[in-house]
């Protein structure tokens, strides 16, 4: 077994998180991965009522272990951050923005604050705002992120937020990413891609088979998705999805697609609905390489954590 600072806050059996990706870490998969021994999220996303209300019911219901949500920062409004306490979750991450103005009342909640960062300066000012958990967050994610790469931004968010845990993301997907994290010095990982494909995941299973069938090299990060569904993100985050028709035509064109929203809007809203992926977004991260089939999450989060250890004991072998 692989204890870390992680699995001791949360009394977690693995060190595996589950990302709180937006329409897709639903209340059973976050409930399924704590209940496999993970730390489950729900991802609330933009702060969808009604959807937060169901969801995180759900986790509610479905688990007694270890739980939490996670929101995306500079789309937080009052009133969404108190529904979401109100499910009394054990975890809330921040996501992309300044997490100092909700922090007090997070952790006055009794919640472990959870900040998910893409470079030291955001590390920084999530050690300033009582974060209790850091995730460093490389570009290879799924979904949005920044510029910096796993492999380095980890150790260099480690050095600079210590004594503070800090877990990896972006880029990992099995056993041997989740070693390699431990050996930069991160209590763990926090995985999307790989959830994505699991049978508890929502979203269609087009969707899912397309992350199998897909590659790293498939993916790009890109705005358009961002401009065509009328979300105003900063402008130093851009999403990684799998590449598909639509991005090939707007990409690179965005005040194209700005003067054409009329249209494009209400064809891309009707491709959401047909499940049409050739236009609709799936947003996955380089790892896909590793997904070979859609499973379900809790045999995910036992297989991975074996292939860790197997990993590490194979390392400290070559140690004379």
């Amino acid at each position: 077994m692989i204890t870390t600072a992680l699995t001791d806050m949360f009394r977690l059996q693995y060190p595996i998180v589950l990302a709180p990706m937006g329409s897709v870490s639903g209340g059973h998969l976050a409930a399924t991965v704590s209940n496999a021994g993970g730390l489950g999220l729900v991802g609330g996303g933009y702060g969808d009522a009604t959807w937060l209300r169901k969801e995180l019911s759900r986790a509610k219901e479905e688990t007694r272990r270890p739980w939490g949500v996670g929101l995306i920062t500079w789309s937080i409004n009052q009133s969404v951050l108190e529904l979401a306490l109100s499910y009394q979750p054990d975890a809330f991450m921040l996501s992309f923005g300044d997490p100092r103005p909700y922090a007090r009342m997070i952790k006055s909640a009794g919640c472990k604050l959870i900040c998910q960062v893409q470079d030291v300066h955001q590390a920084r000012m999530a050690c300033e705002a009582g974060a209790d958990l850091i995730v460093a967050e490389g570009t290879e994610a799924g979904g949005h992120g920044g510029t910096r790469t796993t492999l380095t931004l980890v150790p260099t968010v480690v050095d600079a937020v210590a004594p503070v845990p800090v877990i990896a993301a972006g880029g990992i997907g099995d056993g041997r990413g989740l070693a390699a994290a431990l050996m930069l010095g991160a209590h763990g990982v926090l995985l999307g891609t790989r959830f994505y494909a699991s049978l508890e995941a929502l979203g269609t299973d087009e969707a899912k088979q397309r992350i199998v069938a897909s590659s790293g090299n498939d993916t790009a990060r890109t705005r358009t998705f961002d401009i065509v569904r009328g979300y105003q993100w900063p402008a130093q985050y851009t999403g990684r999805a799998i590449r598909n028709r639509f991005m090939e035509h707007w990409d690179n064109r965005e005040s194209e697609l700005a003067a054409a929203l009329e249209t494009e809007r209400i064809a891309y809203r009707a491709a959401v609905s047909e499940g049409n992926y050739d236009t609709a977004v799936v947003w996955a991260g380089e790892v896909m390489d590793m997904v070979k089939n859609i499973e379900s999450a809790t045999v995910l989060v036992a297989q991975i954590s074996r292939e860790a250890e197997t990993q590490l004991r194979t390392v400290s072998k070559l140690v004379r």
